[in-house]
């Protein structure tokens, strides 16, 4: 069997170690501001009454646990003894809050006491699974047992009231992700009834109607279909995302093959008919949700931050099934795109949504009628949201991508993504290091060290790299190394024009840039107004620079505009006269930190 052992892999250095100090001194920390501020953690204190301000609401709570989850590995990496004050203090007030019966959730108990466990849409189970995700870490990131053993005690009392008494008002919930947790909970614990609940979680759903009401729309949150005979992704894809997580989780765990098969042909359809270049997935604003296939608009992209984490998730997962590079491959451009451009280039400031296209004017269109005809992404980034899910998500991220490098089985070490890194591997009885020194995705130069033992390298050839001098298999290349020995490797880094299928067509007649593994895009800042209008010089060579404002790279090409002529007509006979001008490029993820402007992905081409 394929596994991992994150704990013990380390960033030396590079694009993700700059990422990760960036995030442990700044994004945390203003995660953490808005959060105070807004009353998130003070609603801990389960004090809150009537009349008095920042009211709880009912996704406070996992909230505050992805926030601690993130603080468990920065402080995993390094002892940071302020984060550990604050968990602490946090988790003084769970412990205290807590019902006898183990039940914990801060809206229910000073809200609708009443009303514990009745309503499936009201994120009861998410929240707690979030809390179980934390304590985990937590306890493996420091030893301390006190978070652990109150969610613990909250996963029994779950048990009980789901599981043995089936006296709740609902059979699964309506936002996935305890499923998960209570996986990570019993490879914590060893308590087998962990994993038997998240199996009892998917087993139920979809199989007779979870609400005991009528479902105005099933597919929104899975519940169309038994799990084991799902084909495709649907519905809000967040709640997808977490679910077909905790179906590998358990098919892995277990041996269901029927669960493994449902999660290859729902990861298939997603990579292959769902998910934008940009690695986001979930294109529709209604229910934040996927809909059918090659449906991939632009300008109205909803592509929700937590979405794309999601399917990272999910692939990470998959690999641990079969060193397939089409699991790996959609990591990379996740992480460098869709992802990525979730956060600021400082760091304190946020999407929630990451469009593939802006144009300005839309996002006044409607200041004459009554109600806004359609829903479009934020032009900027914010410091935090009424629904803040993304921020610490981005937090428990970044300081965890470490898992997405390395997995092993009895013979081979797989490599699975680049960063400058180490990793001790413990199989069979022996131990080794795994050193990686990379400037990737800069350029694609990769040297990997194996130090201590002999064994087999699987190196995954990513999908963008089009050397024939590589002999893989399923996307990676096979080495036997000895003991000291470096294997080099150098994926040429062309720039490439990118099609999409007819299907998708939106994006008939254009094309994106990419360079590795980035997405390149345009914004108004560097190239003026209507960019929909620029035509790239398919012939000429892109030249690579730095924009030493945002500190990223960039790339230039000749394009072509027409000219503008205040006193022409609306319409005119086509004409072919155009103003040649150097195109400038940035990286999809560095889009939006120079203020609001016009930016595109998709490209016309001359």
């Amino acid at each position: 069997m394929i596994t991992s052992d994150y704990s013990k892999t380390k960033i030396t250095g590079g694009f993700w170690q700059k990422k990760q100090e960036m995030l442990r001194k700044t994004t945390v920390w203003a995660v953490y501001d808005r959060f105070k501020e807004t009353g998130r953690f003070d609603a801990f204190r389960c004090d809150w009454k009537e009349g008095m301000p920042n009211k709880p609401h009912i996704f406070w709570d996992s909230d505050v646990a992805k926030w601690i989850e993130g603080a468990a590995y920065i402080t995993r990496q390094k002892k940071d003894a302020k984060l550990e004050k604050i968990v602490d203090e946090v988790v003084d007030l769970i412990v205290k809050n807590q019902e006898p019966c183990g039940y914990f959730n801060t809206y229910y108990q000073t809200q609708e006491p009443e009303n514990i466990f009745t309503n499936r849409d009201n994120h009861e189970l998410y929240c707690a699974g979030h809390l179980i995700e934390a304590a985990v870490a937590y306890y493996e990131a420091t030893g301390k047992r006190k978070f652990l053993d109150a969610m613990c005690r909250y996963a029994d009392y779950i048990e009980k009231r789901f599981k043995i008494d089936r006296d709740t008002g609902f059979r699964t919930p309506g936002h996935e992700e305890i499923e998960l947790a209570l996986v990570k909970l019993y490879d914590c614990t060893g308590e087998k009834r962990y994993l038997e609940l998240a199996l009892f979680f998917l087993n139920e759903r979809g199989v007779q109607n979870d609400s005991g009401d009528k479902l105005t729309n099933c597919f929104a949150n899975q519940s169309h279909a038994p799990v084991r005979e799902q084909t495709e992704a649907v519905g809000h894809a967040v709640r997808a995302g977490y679910l077909y997580c905790a179906m590998a989780d358990v098919a892995l765990r277990t041996g269901d093959e029927e669960l493994k098969s449902a999660c290859e042909r729902i990861f298939d359809n997603i990579v292959n008919k769902k998910m934008y270049i940009t690695g986001g997935v979930g294109s529709s604003a209604a229910c934040e949700a996927y809909t059918v296939d090659y449906d991939l608009p632009n300008v109205i992209s909803y592509t929700e931050t937590c979405a794309a984490i999601s399917v990272a998730l999910f692939a990470m997962r998959m690999l641990k099934f079969d060193a397939d590079s089409k699991y790996s491959d959609a990591i990379e451009r996740i992480i460098y795109n869709g992802f990525l451009s979730s956060v600021s280039l400082d760091g304190k400031a946020f999407f929630y949504e990451n469009p593939l296209e802006i144009i300005p004017y839309m996002h006044t269109r409607d200041r004459d009628v009554s109600h806004v005809s359609i829903h479009l992404p934020r032009q900027e980034r914010s410091e935090v949201f009424l629904c803040s899910c993304c921020p610490p998500n981005i937090v428990r991220f970044i300081p965890s991508i470490a898992n997405m490098l390395y997995t092993y089985d009895d013979d081979t070490v797989y490599v699975h993504q680049f960063m400058q890194s180490t990793t001790q591997i413990d199989r069979n009885g022996e131990s080794f290091v795994i050193e990686q020194k990379t400037s990737y995705p800069q350029n694609g130069k990769v040297k990997i060290t194996v130090k201590g033992a002999d064994t087999r390298l699987a190196v995954r050839i990513p999908f963008w790299c089009d050397s024939d001098e590589y002999q893989t298999v399923k996307g990676y290349q096979y080495f036997d190394v000895k003991d000291n020995q470096t294997i080099e490797l150098d994926f040429k880094m062309k720039v490439q024009l990118v099609e999409a299928r007819p299907e998708a067509v939106f994006d008939c007649g254009r094309y994106a840039v990419m360079r590795g593994p980035v997405v390149y895009c345009m914004e108004a800042v560097d190239n003026t107004e209507y960019l929909r209008d620029i035509r790239i010089d398919s012939h000429a060579k892109f030249r690579t620079g730095k924009n030493a404002e945002l500190g990223v790279p960039t790339l230039t090409v000749k394009a072509y505009r027409r000219d503008a002529n205040e006193n022409a007509p609306l319409y005119s006979p086509k004409h072919d006269s155009f103003r040649v001008f150097d195109a400038v490029l940035i990286p999809y993820y560095a889009f939006a930190n120079r203020g609001a402007s016009a930016m595109q992905v998709w490209h016309l081409v001359k």
